[in-house]
């Protein structure tokens, strides 16, 4: 049986819920949420969408001992004004950095043992977080890091060339964040690479673009929602069905000391493997700060 819990019932929490109950990729969901009245309303307004619903989903909502034996938790705390405000994602630190550690406590106490995606903000600080506060292996943890920065990123270059986002491959790097860099030396569309394409300037263009991106949906409609749901639900997918799948998330880096957004394979194991890039100096380095600015951010509240 596929039981996934969500913790977390913002535009975010919800779509992903919806996403999951509609196409039929669980059979048990719990939600969990800070704002009992948000929580009552999610169950029912999903619970009155069964008869008419292509899936039976089982759905739990408050009850956290209803974790202990569910395969995925995925957390999805946070407060996304506190991100438009401030025009950074760590904006949502100071109110998540604690959620990290009340709700992993509670995790813990449950005897959970599946695999945690973390979607809340700043993803990498607060996967960090969870992980020390749960005390589970780094591969049991992980966030959506660049996952969604790099289909904005296939989506810019696409676009120039009038081609689907699905014919570009490649990487955005680093801190699901403002530090965050398209490796240009990794990005092809159908097999040849950007750097044969574009010049040096629309480079740097593209790749300003990307993180802008998100704001111009966020300030627009005072939220996201579609897109990283979208991300996690194909992360959930592809635990329950092995596929080992390649995607750029937050994961646990030794060489840096921190969770960051790198390629990995996910499969039912969480993550699998680290997929090692040989990266141009230049690439590198930005990738060695970025790292560097999300542990000087955590180092702060320790």
């Amino acid at each position: 049986m596929r039981k996934v819990g969500i913790i977390g019932l913002g535009h975010v929490g919800a779509t992903v819920a919806y996403t999951l109950f509609t196409h039929g990729v669980v059979d048990t969901m719990v939600l969990i949420d800070a704002n009992e009245g948000k929580a009552v309303a999610e169950y029912n307004d999903l619970r009155d969408t069964l008869a008419r619903n292509d899936y039976h989903v089982n759905v739990y909502m408050q009850d956290w001992s209803q974790l202990a034996d569910a395969d995925i938790i995925i957390t999805s705390f946070g407060k996304i004004s506190a991100v438009i405000e401030n025009g950074d994602r760590f904006g949502e630190f100071g109110i998540n950095s604690k959620n990290a550690k009340e709700i992993g406590e509670k995790i813990k106490a449950t005897g959970f043992k599946g695999i945690i995606i973390n979607i809340s903000n700043p993803c990498d600080a607060i996967t960090t977080l969870l992980q020390e506060t749960i005390g589970l292996p780094h591969n049991k943890i992980f966030g959506t890091g660049t996952f969604l920065d790099t289909a904005r990123m296939q989506r810019i270059v696409a676009e120039e060339l009038g081609q689907d986002p699905r014919n570009v491959q490649g990487f955005v790097l680093g801190e699901h964040g403002s530090s965050q860099f398209s490796a240009w030396s990794t990005v092809s569309v159908n097999g040849k690479s950007v750097l044969e394409i574009f010049d040096d300037q629309k480079l740097a263009q593209m790749s300003a673009q990307s993180n802008k991106n998100s704001f111009i949906v966020a300030r627009g409609k005072g939220y996201t929602s579609y897109a990283i749901a979208t991300c996690a639900v194909k992360l959930v997918l592809a635990i329950f069905s092995d596929a080992h799948l390649f995607a750029p998330v937050s994961v646990y880096l030794e060489e840096f000391g921190t969770y960051i957004g790198y390629p990995a394979i996910v499969g039912k194991n969480g993550i699998e493997r680290v997929v090692k890039l040989e990266l141009p100096d230049n690439e590198y380095a930005q990738l060695a700060k970025s790292a560097d600015i999300i542990k000087e951010h955590i180092d702060q509240i320790k």
